[in-house]
């Protein structure tokens, strides 16, 4: 795909996102919204994937360690074509398959339950290993929150990542800034990140996680990379793409309401039609 399918693929993506949390009525818009073009990048050019046969034992895998940022997660399978646009209406409903953080149980497609934070990376770790141990060629992709680092157990993975040398194994991570209690650095500061990562003996790279060329750029970097797992600290905006939610908190984990998801539609149809 063309740089500007790839921004016309993450709006549309970015809708279904806030159509999902708004029917919901709760959910996860702003972390959603900005990991979207990295979740774009990663299904529609990255990964080897097909959603016609999501069991293939030979895929890449990936697993969503900030498993509440499913919206996302489900909005850029269903533009893929795992399962009908219409279903993302369902979100977090009784007896839907889109519950509100992922679940291998009910969806095909998804590599990981995940949600409880930090748990993710542990698991793409595991992933990675075995595959170096049968000697199979897949990649496993993990993104991560930024708040999500303060967990312990990410650097636990770390450590047993570098120390194991999965240069199969990427990491990224979502820097928006901001978590559910405000700014990172004053929750519980985990800068400087690319410096924790090259400490557990990662390549580290940091791209604008909004521009698709940095975003090929890293990740053409990282397959490249030999001997050590590569992290990419992707530096973006939270709530990417609605005008009121970027750069706010408050829209960690919440729905809009029907006046606020009118305004959201509105600003993502005109950057639809400015592409």
């Amino acid at each position: 795909m063309t740089n500007k399918e790839l921004q016309k693929t993450a709006n549309e993506v970015r809708k279904s996102i806030v159509t999902a949390v708004h029917a919901a009525g709760a959910g996860h818009p702003g972390g959603s919204l900005s990991s979207a073009d990295i979740m774009t990048y990663l299904y529609f050019e990255e990964m080897n994937i097909d959603p016609k046969n999501p069991t293939d034992p030979d895929r890449d895998r990936f697993v969503l360690s900030k498993g509440h940022c499913a919206p996302g997660l489900y909005s850029v399978m269903a533009e893929r074509g795992y399962f009908p646009k219409e279903e993302l209406t369902t979100l977090r409903k009784l007896g839907s398959r889109l519950q509100g953080h992922p679940s291998m149980q009910y969806l095909p497609g998804i590599d990981m339950s995940s949600g409880s934070l930090g748990q993710g990376i542990s698991a793409a770790c595991g992933m990675a290993l075995s595959a170096k141990l049968d000697n199979k060629d897949f990649r496993v992709y993990t993104l991560l929150g930024d708040g999500e680092i303060e967990e312990g157990q990410v650097w636990e993975a770390a450590m047993f990542a570098g120390f194991r040398k999965l240069d199969n194994l990427v990491v990224i991570v979502d820097n928006n800034n901001l978590q559910i209690d405000g700014p990172i650095d004053t929750v519980c500061s985990p800068y400087p990140i690319d410096k924790k990562f090259e400490a557990f003996n990662f390549h580290v790279i940091n791209i604008d996680a909004h521009n698709f060329d940095e975003i090929k750029s890293a990740l053409d970097e990282a397959r490249n990379t030999k001997g050590m797992p590569t992290a990419i600290i992707a530096h973006s905006v939270k709530g990417k793409g609605v005008s009121f939610m970027e750069n706010n908190a408050g829209w960690h984990g919440k729905a809009p309401n029907d006046d606020e998801y009118a305004k959201a539609m509105e600003d993502l149809e005109r950057i639809g039609a400015a592409l």
